[in-house]
């Protein structure tokens, strides 16, 4: 059975596309941005940015029914390399396990709307889907 996931903020505009997809214990994730989801606005600062990436990240699997722990893959576009070394903060943050680390790809990419960083996550969940 798939299901789509939304989340208040993180909406593809007027596209009919789901901020997220779960099938049985896969969840993916589409483009995960960095935005304030109460505001709809990007943050000026780039760290701010990115925090909020892995925060909408968290968020998003949380309403799938996963968490950052179940995360097998993320693929990160930035815009710039101003943006790498925040990254890599945040990413520690979020997987502190050095022996428990999903794989990470980053590609450079030119964003929309004046993005700097944006996530794709593929996440496995054991158990009945919630």
């Amino acid at each position: 059975m798939r299901r789509s996931i939304t989340v208040a903020g993180l909406e593809h505009g007027s596209n009919p596309i789901p901020a997220a997809c779960r099938i049985g214990p896969l969840l993916t994730t589409g483009g995960v941005r960095g935005v304030d989801r109460a505001t709809g606005q990007l943050p000026s600062d780039p760290a701010d940015e990115v925090r909020l990436a892995f925060a909408n990240l968290s968020t998003l699997l949380e309403a799938g029914g996963a968490g950052l722990g179940d995360v097998a893959h993320v693929t990160v576009f930035v815009a710039d390399k101003e943006v790498r070394p925040l990254l890599n903060t945040a990413w520690v943050e979020a997987f502190p396990d050095p022996d428990s680390r999903p794989a990470r790809h980053v590609l450079a990419h030119d964003l929309p709307g004046g993005m700097r960083i944006q996530l794709e996550a593929t996440a496995y969940i054991e158990g009945e889907i919630r």
